[in-house]
């Protein structure tokens, strides 16, 4: 790994999600674009859950990109109500077709028209400052917008766009749910009892606060990584692309996109702040004072759920432990 790349750039799957035979890969693609003939295909290897397949058709001659919705079937529908909720503010991928019940021989699937550009972590590792800061500021804005849609309740969002329960039920759910995370049998062979005590202290410190948050309702991508925005540059300005996997979209705080997207960010080598917020204010977004620390322990939170989850890789692991104790010890990142 090239010195200083951040350890955000592991976290891909090397290999392909799936298979599928070209035939009916071909059978897929003429249903939604009748006389097309596959030539290419490519495994887009970054996602964890779904597979994605960049296909590329002789007539007409363009790009597509197969998504096979294989760990919930339900997410297939979810995603294309949310597209078509904001579809027309937020930049997305345009839905060729989709199949939410999926072919007997295929689970739920849709068929994207292919987004050029290139993942914002593309431009991070290799782009001039310049560039970053511009895409930076684009970002601020797109989720500006993305977090302009409310809903009447927080929760986890599902098909129809019917909002389900929040994470846990009661006064102080945030603190109690990494309580939770904490007492996980992962957890505890994870991180050492004194990293633990000191989240859990710092978590409950912050408890007033996180009532307010866990009150939000707004929408929320959920997984807002560098991975899943593509931004392009277009007359010389770098700006968003369009914004992928809606898979994670919850009703909740914009905090919590904030924080996954500045996850990584340095305090003493500072890339993509202030233009991120500074796009953010710009396009009618909210800041509380103070919103840069508490989007960290909000950021926290998930990181705390990631290190419940089984067959985490070791060098994934350790990241991280690595993030959590940065956030509690209030220093920069890796």
């Amino acid at each position: 790994m090239p010195r200083g790349t951040p350890f955000e750039s592991r976290w891909v799957r090397t290999e392909p999600r799936r298979v599928v035979p070209k035939a009916l890969l071909n059978r897929i693609a003429q249903t939604a674009l009748p006389h097309s003939r596959v030539i290419d295909v490519q495994p887009l290897t970054g996602g964890s859950r779904n597979a994605n397949l960049r296909i590329e058709l002789d007539s007409p001659r363009e790009c597509v990109v197969l998504r096979i919705y294989e760990h919930d079937a339900s997410i297939c529908r979810k995603e294309m109500d949310l597209l078509n909720l904001i579809r027309g503010s937020v930049p997305v991928p345009e839905v060729i077709q989709a199949e939410p019940e999926g072919w007997s021989d295929l689970p739920p699937f849709a068929i994207f028209r292919y987004v050029a550009g290139v993942s914002f972590g593309e431009l991070k590792r290799g782009g001039e400052a310049g560039a970053i800061a511009q895409a930076a500021r684009s970002v601020g804005r797109t989720l500006a917008v993305i977090h302009r849609t409310m809903f009447p309740k927080p929760g986890w969002i599902g098909p129809g766009g019917q909002v389900g329960a929040p994470l846990l039920e009661g006064p102080n759910a945030s603190p109690r749910f990494v309580a939770a995370c904490l007492e996980s049998e992962n957890c505890r062979q994870r991180m050492d009892s004194d990293l633990r005590e000191r989240v859990l202290d710092l978590v409950w410190s912050h408890a007033a606060e996180l009532a307010g948050v866990d009150e939000e309702q707004r929408l929320v991508h959920g997984d807002f990584g560098k991975r899943n925005v593509l931004v392009r540059c277009v007359s010389g300005e770098w700006a968003v692309a369009a914004v992928l996997d809606w898979e994670f979209a919850i009703s909740g705080s914009p905090l919590v996109d904030l924080g996954h997207f500045l996850r990584y960010e340095r305090e003493s080598r500072p890339l993509l702040e202030p233009h991120c917020s500074q796009g953010y204010s710009e396009a009618g977004g909210e800041l509380r004072s103070g919103w840069g620390r508490l989007s960290q322990v909000v950021d926290l939170i998930a990181l705390c759920e990631s290190l419940t989850h089984d067959d985490l890789p070791g060098d994934v692991v350790g990241e991280l432990v690595e993030l959590v104790r940065a956030a509690v010890e209030g220093r920069d990142r890796l």
